[in-house]
């Protein structure tokens, strides 16, 4: 049982990489579709090159061995990036397919932080 959880821990985790790390490089680029993604929510251009920098960093602190505590900051970063993003296209009635990428995301980050394995989570005495 414990092969198959690692295992999906990391199909899980690498498809979530690959997803918010790409997306993150596409913000801090301020590639012309992304800007278009972001402009019926009314946040400046200079905040979507700072979220990709935040994004693109923590999918780094989730893939390197160590740094358990940066790691939970990180899957709680990308957690709260995510829903935000669903709140603000509901808030800002902008309800299309693109909102179901950062549900699904989200859903993808609880998944990949409950089956981390002990080595990438912080253990605390009982």
């Amino acid at each position: 049982m414990e092969k198959r959880k690692l295992i999906w821990y990391w199909i899980i985790t690498g498809l979530l990489s690959f997803c918010i790390f790409t997306g993150g490089l596409f913000q801090a680029m301020q590639m012309k579709q992304t800007i278009g993604g972001f402009k019926p929510l009314g946040y400046p251009i200079y905040f979507i090159s700072l979220i990709g920098i935040w994004k693109m960093l923590g999918i780094i602190a989730i893939l390197i061995p160590g740094f358990k505590l940066l790691k939970e900051w990180a899957y709680a970063g990308i957690f709260f990036t995510m829903t935000g993003a669903v709140i603000s296209h509901i808030a800002s009635n902008d309800i299309h397919a693109q909102i179901i990428a950062p549900v699904v995301l989200a859903v993808f980050t609880v998944l990949s932080w409950y089956l981390r394995p002990a080595n990438r989570k912080i253990m605390t005495a009982n």
